[in-house]
């Protein structure tokens, strides 16, 4: 199957259910045929053309899996070249079994170096690295995947791009990079996390007739949500409803210059179907915010006691956009932090906020992105970048809330529940797209 599921897994966890796939029946080699299989004929549909393919070979299952893709192709008439980082005879169980089944077919095999890398071949096959990496690569691997980047040919992974963390999506020193990933088993979210999309390229998941009782059995690490599990989220509107039915947000923000960011997620609310929508903010954004959207109750304030009034009738508090940093924006958030009304932090609010000991009381909405989360959990923004879910977890754990880390493939998380966002694109970085 090709279409990505919802389920992500970690490499731990993909490891068991392949080992309770076996133990419920399934042989370790059949496994390994059935995902050379599956990556040798998506190979064919990919790049029909090719004739001359070099797989590269490590010492372990993912090695396994492509001495299957070799042997397919020389059984299919092509001609494929094996080229093995582990000599094939000191290889273990089904990844031996395989390597001894292209021998006795007399397919070439040929030792990867730096001095003897592929030449004139259509297609390199990636079997070298599989999911079980943790640090970082010896100097010579990574060395090795740099030279087969130069290479002017398209590149197929196994599983997953050698280099690449399976769990976290950072690469462990280099990372062979794939015009297309077929993955197995069990979907793992460094492929979709991190830049694991950028070195996946085209992704195809295969689930090799692993029984639906085996994933039963291992909750998934983080899930995807889809638009209609997000409709069921949304109660029908009685027909006689009206704006008193459906909410009062109250958004907070706009310090001296920075009218645009406030105004935006006002009218964002407005848009989105609420009853009320009122916005507190310095007094010189007041027209500006009637201009782009006069349906928005407008306060322009100077002193934060003028707030209490409009704190205690809102239904929720979004602050942040345009706060600032200034006493104006402390007050301001010191306010909505005692309101006991949920919250949805952004922004400046987020970096006032680093430095306050308050606790979130369950319906907080934490909204960061990378460096704004490294301010709150005093780490290096290259901190977060390289476990964005453990971190987004550990933001959510310690205010009791929700934390939507932004950036590609945004997490969610209240801490225990993870899903991960795969929408957006480029074209979103861009001021305003937050």
């Amino acid at each position: 199957m090709t279409t990505l599921p919802k389920a992500l897994y970690t490499a731990a966890q993909t490891r068991e259910l392949d080992r309770l796939a076996i133990a419920a029946g399934t042989p370790g080699a059949e496994l390994m045929a059935r995902a050379g299989q599956a990556a040798f004929d998506t190979l064919c549909e990919r790049w029909p053309e090719a004739r001359r393919i070099a797989v590269l070979c490590g010492g372990g299952n993912n090695g396994g899996d492509g001495y299957v893709v070799a042997r397919l192709a020389h059984a299919a008439g092509l001609a494929p070249q094996i080229h093995f980082t582990t000599p094939p005879d000191t290889l273990k169980g089904d990844a031996l079994t395989m390597a001894d089944r292209c021998r006795d077919a007399g397919i070439p095999m040929t030792p990867l170096t730096l001095d003897s890398l592929p030449e004139g071949v259509d297609v390199l096959v990636d079997g070298l690295l599989g999911t079980g990496l943790s640090g970082a690569l010896r100097d010579e691997m990574a060395a090795l995947l740099t030279a087969l980047n130069a290479l002017p040919v398209p590149r197929m992974a196994l599983d997953i791009p050698s280099g690449l963390g399976a769990d976290t999506g950072v690469p462990l020193g280099a990372v062979l990079a794939a015009d297309l990933t077929c993955t197995f088993i069990g979907l793992k979210r460094g492929l979709l996390t991190g830049e694991g999309p950028v070195y996946s390229g085209e992704l195809y998941f295969f689930d090799l007739q692993v029984d639906r009782d085996v994933y039963s059995q291992v909750p998934a690490d983080c899930r995807v949500p889809v638009p209609a599990n997000l409709h069921a989220l949304l109660p029908p509107r009685r027909a006689d409803g009206h704006k008193g039915h459906y909410g009062h947000v109250l958004v907070i923000g706009g310090d001296h210059g920075f009218a645009g960011a406030p105004v935006m997620s006002a009218q964002a609310a407005a848009r989105c179907g609420a009853g009320k929508v009122s916005l507190i903010t310095r007094p010189e954004h007041v027209a500006v915010a009637l201009i782009r959207q006069p349906e928005i109750m407008v306060r322009g304030i100077e002193n934060a006691r003028e707030a209490q009034p409009l704190l205690e009738a809102a239904t929720v508090i979004a602050i942040g956009p345009g706060l600032g940093r200034s006493d104006w924006g402390q007050a301001l958030l010191a306010l909505a932090l005692e309101s006991g009304k949920p919250l949805v932090v952004d922004a400046d609010a987020l970096s006032l906020m680093a430095a306050d000991d308050r606790i979130g009381h369950g319906d907080w909405v934490l909204t960061p992105h990378p460096g704004e989360l490294g301010r709150i959990l005093e780490l290096p923004k290259e901190d977060i970048q390289s476990n964005r879910k453990g971190f987004a977890q550990a933001a959510a754990r310690r205010f009791w809330s929700v934390c939507v880390l932004k950036g590609h493939r945004t997490i969610i998380t209240d801490g225990d529940h993870t899903s991960l966002n795969r929408t957006g694109n480029p074209g979103m970085a861009t001021g305003g797209s937050g």
